[in-house]
């Protein structure tokens, strides 16, 4: 009743709302002329208090009476007035109480009335649907925009009637913009806003825009020339300080410079160990630098000009290559370093001039002074070698030296037998036979190049450059293969294929006996060593971390291997070469290192075959392959009893205790070879740790024992040395040999991984913890937080957190 009478007395005041709610979102009263707004405005305020002073009186508050006389209409029999009547005659008898009860029988039948305004008779027209229809209109698509322009126009109506408005109500006659140029990275500078009198400060090329809204609005200005034939939009370039002057404002503008970016290069070009050219530079500007490069030209005024290199040169454009630049951040001021290889340009080894350049946002550029240098390249020392390169720069300097570089390379192969093999002997006869063909064409001479210098890296490296690209090659594509989550099988093929690239490097390294050629450049440089032996224990800790799924973890430490192997002089055995002393140690440490490898992968195949037994819900269950690896694991027990039969030093006691830590290594092997029979794997998993913790502790005490042997043979060459009066410490051959290199004065002593330790050199030993592997306790650590995430992994079988449940009570 309350609605019902609310909706009678007001639904004109509601639909009149809704109409006006309407009119301003949908842009209704934005586009009523001005002369008229304020009538309609008025109309619609009178209307509104109308409506409202005829709800107000028709209104009526509903009593509780009403509203039960409303519910007994009803029910049948008026049964709630019934109730309260008293019997006029007879009183209230049993006919009497009979007719109540029948009464509040029908009364308890009574429910809600369902309200009825009765607006279809008083709103014939349906004008209170019309007023709904604009409300949803209105909703749907109207917005606060169309709002706020009819608030603002009726706003404006009003404020005419005041004197001195007019202007204000008009809004403003012109908008400004200064934005400067891109590359600066400052904010558009809204004109309307500068307070009067501030000075407008611009990079010089900044773009100023206006929007000219007023007839009369004219605009002047000195700063620069007009960019836009529009006369109500004029847009100019800031060039140089002055005034723009618009509508009765003055703004005075300081144009700032622009300078030129600055570069120059840093310290002389330095080749590295695998021929890079690194030219350190700098370069700075006041908004940035956007681009610069580096140039490079022969100098021919400086080339000595004899042998093939007497004839003219065949032009060759300058070398030009980009100067690496941050993709994001601050390009004010830069420090990098241009780091390529030119080792097989056809100037390497020459003098040439180095010109720097830095361009900026507007064009500018700045040069730096040419800097003459000679372009790093790889030297050859094989005499072969260096011939053919010769013959390849001579063929790269001219076409015309084509008969010439036929002739020598004819006495170069003269009786090749024993000094030429026979495959390249037969290439460098077929280099021959294209040289004296006639006339050598661009793309020819091109392909006899490259072959010269194939040719001649194969005769100075023996081979040795090509393991180098095929190892690098293995390491990134097992990279890529681990970011984009390649599957186990594809990951494991790529590691075997990686070990395989490995193990060719470092044996063709031992076979060679000799360092790096590419080394001898960098001989002043601190040496850094590592063995072959700690090269394969990182390999197989990067395979348990891809067995054990943690592929980040194994991805980290597969990019330090890459740069350990890229800074690292690899040498075979733990003392280094040519010791007679050492060579029966280093064939145990081999010997020993390869049974703890063995010892690894066991370990690793027998934790692989409990996690399918879990899988499977076969736990106490013996595997089928059970026995294979109990059969593999008395063969390496068996292998490390003869190893322990020939361990060197025995009598001493480092070479004793290296023999005990040997024999706890058979006795845990044992136990696990009897546990693998009767199928207790987890048994087995930790008589197997216990095995490679022994076998580990037994080389770090042999290590000792040769690392000992070495220093005292190294103090028996110095004492000799000293004797002879030839200066103290050894050579460098012997340092990289013995291993005992000292450390320079005020420079740091580094691991393999390029970090500060303490200690007497460079070189990494078998006490060293890269030789050791991962840290025993941080490994038990890792274990245990393993233990404990799967065992609150509630999809995991019941048995399998069960016996989680009890490792973790055990430990």
């Amino acid at each position: 009743m309350l609605w019902e009478r609310a909706a009678r007395a007001f639904w004109p005041l509601a639909g009149l709302l809704a109409c006006l709610f309407a009119a301003f979102a949908l842009g209704g009263v934005g586009a009523v002329p001005p002369t008229i707004l304020p009538w309609l405005a008025g109309g619609a305020l009178a209307a509104l208090l109308t409506a409202a002073i005829r709800g107000g009186l028709r209104y009526r508050r509903v009593r509780e009476a009403e509203a039960v006389e409303r519910l007994d209409r009803t029910l049948s029999g008026r049964p709630l007035t019934a109730l309260r009547d008293r019997a006029a005659i007879g009183g209230e008898g049993a006919l009497w109480q009979a007719h109540l009860a029948q009464m509040e029988a029908e009364a308890a039948r009574a429910r809600a009335v369902r309200p009825d305004a009765d607006l279809a008779r008083r709103d014939p027209f349906a004008l209170r649907l019309a007023a709904m229809v604009a409300l949803v209109m209105a909703l749907l698509f109207g917005g606060a925009a169309q709002m706020g322009q009819g608030v603002s126009a009726i706003a404006a109506t009003i404020s005419r009637t005041s004197p001195g408005a007019e202007e204000v109500a008009r809004g403003p006659g012109w908008e400004g913009w200064a934005e400067p140029p891109a590359y600066t990275r400052r904010p558009t500078i809204y004109l309307n806003a500068l307070h009067e009198g501030e000075v407008l400060e611009l990079p010089k090329g900044s773009n100023v825009t206006f929007r000219l809204y007023g007839e009369t609005t004219e605009l002047a200005q000195d700063i620069g020339p007009e960019q836009s034939g529009d006369p109500r939009a004029p847009e100019f370039r800031a060039e140089r300080s002055g005034a723009i002057e618009i509508a009765g404002r003055r703004f005075e503008v300081t144009v700032l410079p622009d300078l030129p970016p600055v570069i120059r290069a840093g310290s002389a070009a330095t080749r590295r160990a695998d021929g890079r050219m690194v030219q350190p530079f700098e370069a700075e500007d006041d908004h940035g630098v956007v681009s610069a490069e580096a140039r490079i030209d022969l100098d021919l005024s400086r080339i000595a000009r004899r042998f093939g290199l007497t004839v003219e040169p065949e032009p060759r454009e300058a070398l030009s290559l980009d100067l690496p630049l941050p993709r994001s951040g601050d390009r004010s001021a830069l420090r990098g370093q241009l780091v390529q290889d030119l080792s097989r340009h056809p100037w390497a080894n020459m003098p040439v001039n180095l010109t720097l350049r830095a361009i900026d946002g507007i064009e500018q550029e700045g040069q730096a002074a040419p800097k003459l240098m000679v372009l790093p390249g790889r030297r050859f020392f094989d005499p072969l070698a260096a011939a053919l390169i010769e013959l390849r720069r001579d063929l790269l300097w001219s076409r015309e030296n084509a008969g010439r570089s036929a002739e020598i390379l004819r006495a170069v192969t003269w009786r090749p037998q024993g000094f030429v093999e026979e495959p390249l002997y037969r290439q460098l006869q077929e280099a021959v036979g294209v040289l004296e063909s006639g006339s050598l064409s661009e793309e020819a001479r091109d392909k006899l190049a490259e072959a010269l210098w194939k040719a001649a890296v194969l005769v100075e490296d023996g081979g040795l450059a090509d393991a180098l690209e095929r190892m690098k090659q293995a390491q990134e594509k097992l990279s890529e293969a681990i970011r984009n989550g390649a599957s186990p099988d594809e990951i494991q093929r790529l590691m075997n294929e990686l070990k395989e690239a490995t193990d060719a490097y470092t044996r063709m390294l031992a076979e060679q006996g000799k360092e790096d050629p590419s080394e001898r450049f960098t001989r002043d440089q601190p040496r850094q060593e590592i063995t072959g032996d700690q090269i394969q224990q990182m390999m197989d800790e990067i395979q348990r971390l891809m067995n054990e799924g943690r592929m980040a973890e194994a991805q980290q430490l597969l990019e330090q291997f890459n740069r350990m192997m890229e800074n690292l002089q690899v040498t075979q055995g733990q003392g280094g070469q040519g010791r007679q002393g050492s060579g029966e140690g280093n064939q145990s440490m081999n010997g020993l290192a390869d049974t703890l490898r063995e010892q690894q992968r066991l370990s690793d195949e027998a934790f692989r075959e409990m996690q399918e037994q879990f899988g499977e819900g076969q736990l106490g269950q013996a595997p089928e392959s059970a026995e294979e690896l109990a059969r593999r694991q008395r063969e390496l027990r068996e292998e490390l009893g003869q190893q322990r039969g020939l361990l060197p030093g025995q009598g001493s006691e480092q070479g004793d205790d290296a023999g005990r830590r040997l024999d706890d290594a058979g006795r845990a092997m044992e136990d696990a070879e009897q546990a693998l029979r009767d199928g207790d794997l987890g048994g087995a998993l930790q008589r197997q740790a216990d095995a490679i913790q022994s076998m580990r502790e037994g080389m770090r005490a042999l290590g000792d024992m040769l690392g000992q042997g070495e220093q005292r043979r190294a103090g028996d060459d110095r004492e000799g040395q000293q004797e002879s009066d030839q200066p103290s410490g050894p050579s460098g051959d012997q340092q990289r040999q013995t291993g005992s290199a000292e450390p320079r004065e005020g420079r740091p002593v580094l691991d393999p991984l390029g970090r500060q330790q303490p200690g007497n050199g460079n070189v990494i030993t078998s006490s060293d913890p890269l030789a050791g592997g991962i840290d025993p306790a941080a490994r038990a650590r890792d274990l245990l937080d393993e233990i404990r995430r799967r065992s609150g992994e509630r999809g995991r079988p019941q048995d399998e957190r069960d016996y989680l449940g009890r490792l973790l009570d055990r430990f």
